[in-house]
């Protein structure tokens, strides 16, 4: 049973109409992650017994361009993709795709070993791995009956 948050809702029908315009959605919430850019980096989060990992969409991003850091509890993903540079004798008609600086925040669970986090970034894609500690792991406790 999920709990229905009708402020996630709204955020979510913001951005919807807000990609309609093309226009990226600036805002802050509580709900353990924070957004600021001028265009915003989709993620998926996923979890199994071993790990969080997060991937993230990052077309036209270069791995040189983006920044990955954990801070008191806080991981960071920051970078920019840059713009198409003009030619002579090409005349843009449309420009659809976002450029600029780019920062994403996610508060990292307790049970998250910080010193071992990893990110690969292949094909537009970040990954990012976030192991979880040994002592987090639930245990199988063998239970004799006599």
């Amino acid at each position: 049973m999920t709990r229905w948050n009708p402020f996630k809702e709204m955020d979510e029908l913001s951005d919807r109409l807000s990609s309609l315009w093309g226009v990226s959605p600036t805002r802050f919430t509580n709900g353990g992650e924070s957004t600021t850019a001028g265009w915003t980096p989709r993620v998926d989060v996923v979890e199994d017994e071993n790990e969080y990992l997060i991937k993230a969409d990052l077309p036209a991003v270069e791995k040189k361009d983006v920044k990955v850091s954990v801070e008191d509890g806080v991981l960071t993903v920051s970078g920019e993709r840059s713009s198409e540079k003009k030619e002579d004798g090409k005349t843009l008609h449309r420009i659809e795709r976002v450029y600029g600086s780019f920062t994403r925040r996610f508060n990292v669970p307790e049970d998250v070993d910080a010193t071992k986090v990893k990110a690969e970034h292949q094909n537009g894609v970040l990954e990012i791995h976030l192991p979880k500690s040994p002592e987090s792991k639930p245990k199988l406790i063998d239970v004799k009956v006599n």
